[in-house]
């Protein structure tokens, strides 16, 4: 498994790497045996009015899922504490989904209708992201938006072969918009 940290915005002693490390390190060993790779990074928040300015943010990457926790804390080590609790719980949800989705066995497919948006006003992007889009199904996309904790998810969906998108309504169900060409 490769192990990195990174840091930004501050220098990380050894100390405080031995500790995440040992807390984090063998908590991802421990729970998650399938883990590729897992990445920390460390940065310290330089807004003043900020009490909690320093901020760790773990990502594992498994074959099946992305897995991220983000928390601060007043030192490197109450937030080191923070997310190692929050990794254990959503490695522990991953997996139980994991069963749960592997005992279920195939569900009936649900249509979704594409939703028409209406755009009030049109914004300037300042920021383009790059990843991968790996085919999957809707149920797959779903729970790997759960896990990263983002509100939508673009995915290939595997029972069509198109690119699209699975988002949170907020009625807390799922909506899926897929193109037609």
């Amino acid at each position: 498994m490769e192990y990195t940290i990174k840091s930004r915005n501050t220098d990380i002693n050894d100390e405080i790497r031995k500790y995440a490390e040992r807390k984090i390190k063998t908590k991802v060993e421990k729970l998650a045996e399938s883990t590729i790779k897992t990445e920390i990074e460390f940065s310290l928040e330089k807004n003043p009015s900020i009490n909690l300015n320093n901020k760790i943010v773990v990502t594992i990457f498994t074959p099946k899922a992305v897995i991220r926790a983000t928390e601060s804390g007043a030192d490197f080590f109450e937030a080191i504490d923070k997310v190692n609790y929050k990794i254990e719980r959503q490695i522990k949800r991953y997996k139980g989904k994991i069963i749960q989705k592997s005992r279920r066995g195939a569900q009936a497919k649900k249509e979704v209708k594409n939703s028409e948006e209406n755009l009030e006003e049109l914004r300037e992007i300042v920021k383009t992201k790059r990843f991968e889009i790996k085919p999957m199904s809707p149920e797959e996309a779903s729970l790997q938006m759960e896990l990263i904790g983002h509100d939508f998810y673009v995915f290939v969906n595997s029972d069509t072969g198109k690119t699209a998108v699975l988002y949170k309504r907020k009625d807390k169900n799922y909506g899926l918009i897929e193109p037609q060409i």
